[in-house]
């Protein structure tokens, strides 16, 4: 049995009066917390685009408040009503609900559906599993998008678009270990030795990668591409990919429209294929994980990490809304 009068820490975000969002570290107890049959004590969590909307107050992800986000959550399981877990099994939980309308990581305590957790993998630890967390998952369900789909490292170059985010270091990463070789497009041109060390072979502007893009097509260059930028930056990708050539969408922070002819498709047969990981199954949620502490885990992953605590997450936050991160945000709870 749960003690749901357990106290602990966790950031709220409250609507004033005047339509107004603000965000402080408030005491909580569990039974503060939705219904479900698995409660967690969060060890780390992670910060994501998503995180800082839902923080914000969007509400294209969060309408009910107060609230706590975090799409991420790793830790240890306290009780587990459905005997899914056992007590003190280490479990990862990312997407579905979680951080949306569901109290999420940003607490140390969450409260879930069993069905949404996975057991954390031999070789790997809870922080690096929110060092990679939604970002890491996306990224490998694209990479397996492109290896399904028969683009092997031995087709050619490998095109990651928005490298320096979350989604497009770790793909960067993941893509090189697996032996691809990878071309990182970033607005950030001073970031080139951080994306090398990641296992970038070479780093192209966004400029350089739009040029010529009003035409209905472009020189083809690409084996594959994994894009987590959307509009006028997808559009070029899929001008310039080579025949039979697969590219993985999963981003909107350029834009959610898709200025884009139809001659990619007919005329080369490209194919595009759409990347969630928020409803993703636990079978393969399994199989990323798996991979994940295996043969794709980036060697450089403990350098895309920044960490901080429940108190700092204010300052990561602003950062992220305006572009002012680079890699991996983890959000450590044992400390706060």
């Amino acid at each position: 049995m749960t003690d749901t009068t357990t106290q602990f820490k966790a950031l709220v975000v409250e609507k004033t009066a005047d339509k107004q969002f603000v965000r402080e570290v408030r005491q909580r107890s569990i039974d503060d917390l939705p219904a479900g049959d698995l409660v967690v004590r969060v060890h780390y969590s992670s910060l994501n685009y998503k995180d800082a909307l839902s923080a914000t107050g969007h509400p294209g992800v969060t309408r009910q408040f107060p609230h706590t986000p975090g799409i991420d959550a790793a830790g240890e399981v306290v009780a587990c009503d459905s005997g899914a877990f056992a007590p003190g099994d280490r479990v990862i939980v990312t997407g579905y609900d979680l951080g949306m309308e569901t109290d999420g990581g940003f607490g140390q305590y969450i409260r879930i559906p069993s069905a949404w957790a996975v057991p954390l993998p031999e070789g790997l630890s809870l922080r690096e599993s929110m060092a990679l967390g939604t970002a890491g998952l996306t990224a490998a369900l694209s990479v397996l998008g492109l290896e399904r789909a028969g683009v092997t490292p031995d087709r050619g170059e490998i095109l990651v678009t928005g490298a320096t985010g979350g989604v497009g270091s770790i793909a960067v990463a993941i893509l090189a270990a697996a032996g691809y070789r990878v071309t990182a497009s970033t607005g950030k041109e001073f970031e080139e030795e951080y994306l090398r060390e990641l296992g970038a072979t070479e780093v192209i502007g966004r400029e350089e990668l739009a040029a010529g893009a009003e035409k209905a097509l472009l020189a083809e260059r690409w084996a594959g591409a994994v894009d987590v930028v959307g509009g006028p930056t997808l559009a070029a990708v899929l001008k310039s990919v080579k025949y039979g050539g697969v590219v993985t969408c999963c981003g909107l922070v350029g834009s959610p429209d898709l200025p884009v002819n139809v001659y990619p498709f007919i005329l080369r047969g490209v194919s595009l294929l759409g990347i969630d990981s928020v409803q993703a199954s636990p079978g393969i949620r399994r199989e990323i994980w798996q991979r994940l502490a295996g043969a794709w885990k980036p060697a450089g992953l403990a350098g895309m990490v920044t960490e901080c605590s429940l108190q700092g997450l204010e300052v990561m936050i602003q950062a992220i809304l305006h572009g002012g991160v680079t890699g991996r945000v983890v959000v450590n709870l044992l400390e706060s």
